[in-house]
């Protein structure tokens, strides 16, 4: 229980308590809980008929035909459905996501001359991931308390879209600023802290092995909105 207050308090006391004994279940179970949270609360309460036409409207600014957007409509989940759907994929997501990052740290560790295992891989992104709890927590003060006919996107305050721009659909960085939260600045610190607390590195190697892996996923997104 200690480790899920020093996580926020006293980052490096906790990772250093988790270095012989690493975990990783309680921190996975409260994040992957607090996003399913999130949207089921959304999908729950959001007006299903104006929930359908935005995604209509997402189509068209996509630049589908009539014709295609007829046919997806025949198969697409309303508001209701679409939540449990999310709730019922996400432990899926973040296990593989938990699982990827386990194998990255441990051939990271490997490259670097580190003493890495899997277990430690897993343990150190799932404790540095901490912070989208707060994230979660902010989404759903915002299902609460914003319109009905408001988006999923617009709930999570902390992204770039729409904490500091509001982007249209048609926006090429739309979908950057929609999908990067300023949260992943503390997670990126976090892990880095956990890296050099584990394996009493500088914070050069710590911030390189950390960031590699979104610098090429934000890298290659922003090029795609660029061209």
């Amino acid at each position: 229980m200690s480790h899920l207050i020093n996580i926020f308090l006293e980052p490096g006391k906790a990772f250093a308590e988790l270095k012989d004994k690493p975990t990783f279940l309680v921190p996975a179970l409260i994040v992957v809980g607090a996003s399913m949270a999130s949207a089921l609360a959304y999908f729950q309460t959001v007006d299903p008929e104006w929930f359908s036409a935005q995604q209509v409207a997402a189509m068209v600014a996509q630049g589908n035909t009539k014709a295609e957007i007829a046919q997806v409509q025949q198969f697409m989940p309303g508001a209701r459905a679409s939540g449990w759907i999310a709730a019922g994929t996400m432990p899926v997501v973040f296990a593989i996501m938990f699982s990827l990052y386990g194998l990255y740290y441990w051939l990271a560790g490997k490259v670097a001359g580190q003493a890495v295992s899997f277990r430690q891989g897993v343990s150190l992104s799932a404790w540095s991931l901490m912070p989208m709890l707060v994230g979660a927590v902010v989404a759903l003060a915002a299902v609460f308390t914003s319109s009905p006919q408001s988006t999923f996107e617009s709930m999570q305050m902390l992204n770039v879209d729409p904490l500091l721009v509001q982007l249209p659909l048609d926006n090429a960085w739309s979908s950057l600023a929609k999908g990067f939260s300023l949260l992943n600045l503390w997670v990126w610190f976090l892990a880095a802290l956990g890296w050099k607390t584990w394996f009493r590195t500088g914070w050069g190697q710590a911030l390189v092995v950390v960031l590699l892996p979104s610098l090429v996923i934000y890298g290659i997104w922003a090029a795609f909105a660029a061209f």
